[in-house]
């Protein structure tokens, strides 16, 4: 039976069929961040191996949905895109995002052991978990507002609950926040309610570590309330620190949701430790007594899409200038060249300028230098008749005292 080899022809082949990633996940090209996330989770789950097994047609257009994805949720790579329509901005395999739940032990010790490592790994909800969120089969605890429970959920299990708020509560605002003591790594989850009774997942939050706790909250206060989170440009910073300063609030993104109107909601904890299971402690309370509080974060968030909006000019400013520099200082370094190369040549023609006959160096001057400079000053006395050559001998002969004096001790042994 003959082999099949895959040709690079084919290779580039399959590449260049890649369709645009926005038509791919059916999204519009200014989508935010969370309609990108939204659309693939939606998709992902439609087109899961699990749900669709021995579909060939579904496991390529899960492949598809991934990598487009991979695309647009990245900003750099979403910008490259964007810019240059070329697929090849696609990943960098940089920032892994994985199921846990669809690992073995082995893969999840050496997950945790590059996450511990300090390489951003990127988890996501349990397919399985979506899918029976999705078919109705989850339970939810009903809770009321103000009402604070603590509890212990295994990993990549989620607890469920569920909240009715009436037309005021829904007007005041509402507040859901879960924090964990043994700063646990978990996610914050709020689902739409489907006509069929199922729950699709809709917005979702990780938990941070803030000093001694881990936490994650969603804020619905009727205006447009913001995430932001530091480590998703942290690769850009780490390599280029100038490129890492203008895209620090690309991550910056609205929540795609604002407010919750009166009726049942469904919020979930899910628990995203490696290994353990999480410790956590949620709320779900009115934003009415904190109205101060909101108009502050409000004026704040709008000064910070403001500043994102200017550092977006800035940068387009600081480049051209910083073009111009570098041309300038490449210009100015040519300049301080030449110049140096014309004086120098100048020199060389200025001392070219002599009728005096070059002059000769012996060699034999450095040795006898004191003696020559005696005689030429005793002949000049003696042409002036100031020394005699009886006093010349004199000379001479003090010069020679010791030597005379070692012949007379030589004599008389």
């Amino acid at each position: 039976m003959p082999t099949h080899h895959t040709s690079e022809k084919e290779v580039a082949g399959e590449d260049e069929l890649r369709r645009n990633p926005y038509e791919v996940l059916g999204i519009p090209t200014n989508s935010t961040d969370q309609e990108i996330k939204s659309a693939y989770r939606r998709m992902a789950l439609r087109y899961h191996p699990d749900k669709n097994p021995n579909d060939p047609v579904a496991a390529d257009m899960f492949k598809e949905v991934t990598f487009a994805y991979d695309v647009l949720s990245d900003p750099e790579n979403r910008r490259q895109y964007d810019t240059t329509g070329s697929e090849a901005a696609g990943p960098e395999n940089e920032d892994l995002e994985l199921d846990l739940s669809s690992l073995g032990a082995v893969n999840t010790m050496f997950a945790a052991l590059f996450n511990k490592l300090g390489v951003q790994i990127k988890t996501t909800v349990s397919a399985n978990l979506l899918n029976e969120a999705l078919n109705g089969v989850v339970t939810t605890l009903p809770l009321g507002v103000g009402q604070v429970v603590s509890r212990k959920v295994e990993k990549q299990s989620a607890h469920f609950y569920s909240v009715t708020l009436s037309e005021e509560e829904s007007q005041a605002g509402l507040i859901c926040k879960v924090q964990s003591s043994a700063k646990n790594k978990f996610k914050l989850l709020y689902f739409d309610q489907e006509e069929s009774g199922g729950l699709r997942l809709a917005l979702q939050e990780d938990s941070r570590k803030t000093g001694k706790l881990s936490t994650a909250g969603l804020y619905f206060f009727g205006f447009p309330v913001y995430r932001f989170d530091p480590r998703v440009n942290s690769r850009a910073l780490s390599r280029d620190p100038e490129t890492g300063f203008f895209k620090r609030l690309d991550a910056f993104q609205p929540l795609e949701i604002t407010e919750l109107k009166a009726g049942t909601h469904v919020f979930a904890v899910y628990g995203d430790n490696f290994f353990k299971s999480v410790s956590y402690t949620l709320e779900i309370f009115s934003s009415a007594p904190f109205a101060n509080e909101k108009e502050t974060l409000r004026s704040t968030e709008t000064q910070i899409v403001s500043k994102r909006t200017e550092l977006l000019k800035f940068e387009s400013e600081y480049h051209e200038v910083f073009s111009q520099f570098t041309e300038m200082a490449s210009k100015c370094a040519g300049e301080v060249q030449e110049i140096d190369e014309l004086l120098k040549r100048r020199n060389e023609i200025c001392a070219s300028y002599t009728t005096f006959p070059p002059t000769k160096q012996n060699s034999s001057k450095s040795w006898g230098k004191g003696k020559s400079k005696k005689s030429s000053l005793l002949m000049e006395a003696r042409e002036e008749g100031e020394v005699t050559i009886r006093e010349e001998n004199v000379v001479e002969k003090k010069k020679k005292w010791y030597s005379i004096q070692l012949r007379q001790d030589k004599k008389k042994t």
